[in-house]
């Protein structure tokens, strides 16, 4: 690059499902093609396969893992734009495709940094990622089936015993009145499948640790959370020292409170959810139980308390989210150094009083 402006040829690809557009600018900024190519890898090859060394942006979508891997695996510069921050993409009121492609490439040629890029996870990475979010799927099918069976018999005078999830089929399939037995006899059918689904995703979880992801046993020594987390955990952020400080996981998490401070207005807003939600949804799902009736005492369970402490109608809630965005600091630190976990290390005794 000379004086801030790139020496090569600069792509722009708004990604569409079927087709996609591209712009493409030569070395002095000028629209050298426009053209639209199918949104696959017999379409790129077609298209964009001899292509030379060029600089390609593209927008964060369904099809971006793939094709960013595609470009970078032909030598191509490849920036991957967050389009929630690209406010010149998404505020144009002139908006269509070409002309987003066109703006993306611009901004590519000027300054990569007005893209917010993001960093896709690889190939292998995305594949185990994905095992995790089908498990989640499942297990949300499984609640709204028992959710659905539950209101069911409620709403034809009965009600059926409380018990576990895995339990919910050998404890409450007797129990459902003889006139709605052919119409949930099927719910029960679909809940057991799930729950044996589930189980065996678990078993998957396990396994990958174990041959594939040592480095969760790391993240996972604290009481609360559990494999999955870990993995889950460890799957998203991929590689540990692309944090320059554990301090910056919080918000690539969406853990961190949104700002919209002017002059002395600053208030207090919700967090930003930026970042993968079943992560985020999985650290709180921790944190609940770090600071529920089976947590163990530790910095992080004293933390929450002392945020719950100030009271206020969201006390508890902030106290959670403050327990998580904590939380996925500690398991970074304790990925990155390989230190064992001490539940009361930044805690003091409190010297007990004379008598």
């Amino acid at each position: 690059m000379t004086n801030g402006i790139t020496t090569m040829l600069t792509i722009g690809i708004d990604l569409g499902d079927r087709r996609s557009e591209v712009c493409v600018l030569d070395t002095d900024g000028e629209v050298k093609q426009r053209f639209s190519v199918a949104t696959s890898r017999e379409g790129l090859e077609k298209k964009l396969g001899n292509l030379v060394s060029a600089r390609v942006v593209i927008e964060v979508g369904t099809h971006s893992p793939w094709v960013s891997r595609w470009f970078e695996g032909k030598g191509h510069e490849v920036i991957v734009a967050n389009p929630v921050k690209v406010a010149l993409i998404t505020k144009n009121v002139q908006k269509t495709d070409p002309v987003d492609a066109e703006f993306l490439a611009r901004l590519a040629r000027v300054d990569r940094e007005l893209l917010f890029p993001i960093q896709h996870r690889g190939e292998q990475a995305q594949i185990d990622l994905q095992m995790i979010r089908t498990r989640d799927i499942a297990v949300k099918l499984r609640s709204t089936a028992i959710s659905h069976v539950r209101g069911a018999v409620k709403s034809f005078g009965g009600r059926l015993s409380q018990c576990s999830t895995e339990a919910f089929v050998s404890t409450t399939r007797k129990e459902v009145p003889e006139a709605l037995k052919t119409a949930l006899d099927p719910m029960f059918v679909l809940i057991d499948q799930l729950t044996k689904t589930i189980n065996g995703y678990e078993r998957q979880v396990l396994k990958l640790v174990e041959q594939r992801y040592p480095e969760v046993e790391r993240v996972s020594q604290i009481k609360g959370v559990g494999a999955l987390t870990g993995l889950a955990f460890v799957l998203v952020l991929e590689d540990a020292r692309r944090f320059t400080s554990s301090r910056s996981v919080g918000p690539f998490l969406g853990l961190t409170s949104k700002k919209d401070q002017s002059g002395d207005d600053d208030p207090q807003r919700g967090i930003t959810k930026a970042g993968n939600r079943l992560l985020r949804r999985l650290l709180v799902q921790s944190a609940h139980y770090i600071q529920g009736p089976f947590g163990e005492d530790s910095d992080l369970r004293r933390h929450g308390e002392k945020i719950a402490a100030r009271g206020g109608k969201r006390a508890k809630k902030r106290a959670t989210i403050a327990v998580a965005r904590k939380l996925s600091v500690l398991m970074h630190r304790l990925w990155v150094s390989g230190e064992t976990y001490e539940p009361l290390r930044n805690s003091t005794n409190t010297p007990a009083k004379a008598a």
